[in-house]
């Protein structure tokens, strides 16, 4: 009689989501408990990846703000540069319903998700380099995770390079700037934006105009590439 060894258990995928109390950068963790006692109704956790699980555009932003999604716990929700983002996502037909800045407000993402690169809150919105280069073990397998991915777009400098490097590729090969565009060595193509922040608002650094430009290349690179895009 011949007796089969067992087969070796797969190994675990790589979680997507950080836990509640992430433990791994010291220095947020530390501030995120601060702001629990601060703010003991707030969200005050990693911020998880809004939006549709089969999304063929996903939008890397850089990290939490303070009253925005580390108030209320979706990203973009509550601050300032959640207006411009989500009103132009309805607007090419990426969300449905209302953004009112607030999560229960009914708002829908269609074909889309938003990730951030750095999940919790971090000191003055300055994530360290070893802090963003730790939340990538998150960022990396959220955006793997998307079947249909074909389009991301980056919002700032450093969304762009934990991008780039989440998908595989090379920074000098693929340097930042506004409505560049970078194909990936998987074949998915990355633009850049400036970040949708209230000073590039206020300082005219962004645009209305520019933003929309990049959500009307990535739909037209997703139509090209067979994806429809709800309307």
């Amino acid at each position: 009689m011949i007796l089969e060894s067992p087969a070796a258990p797969s190994a675990s995928p790589a979680p997507i989501e950080p836990p509640h109390d992430c433990p791994l950068c010291p220095r947020l963790a530390e501030f995120r408990e601060e702001q629990r006692v601060a703010h003991p109704d707030w969200w005050n956790a990693p911020v998880p990846a809004f939006g549709d699980p089969d999304a063929w555009l996903a939008i890397v932003g850089l990290a939490p703000g303070m009253q925005g999604a580390n108030r209320t716990g979706r990203p973009f929700t509550g601050d300032f540069a959640g207006i411009l983002l989500y009103e132009t996502m309805i607007r090419f037909g990426f969300a449905e319903g209302s953004y009112e800045a607030r999560p229960d407000d009914g708002l829908i993402l269609r074909d889309a998700i938003i990730i951030n690169a750095v999940r919790c809150l971090p000191p003055q919105n300055k994530p360290l380099p070893a802090e963003i280069h730790t939340c990538r073990r998150f960022l990396t397998p959220a955006l793997e995770a998307l079947p249909k991915l074909r389009v991301v777009i980056a919002l700032g400098q450093i969304a762009h390079q934990s991008a780039v490097k989440a998908l595989g590729g090379k920074l000098p090969k693929a340097r930042f700037g506004h409505l560049a565009e970078h194909r990936l060595p998987s074949g998915i193509v990355l633009i850049d934006s400036y970040h949708c922040s209230r000073y590039n608002q206020n300082t005219r650094v962004l645009t209305a105009e520019m933003f929309e430009a990049v959500f009307a290349r990535a739909r037209a690179i997703g139509e090209a590439a067979g994806q429809t895009v709800s309307r």
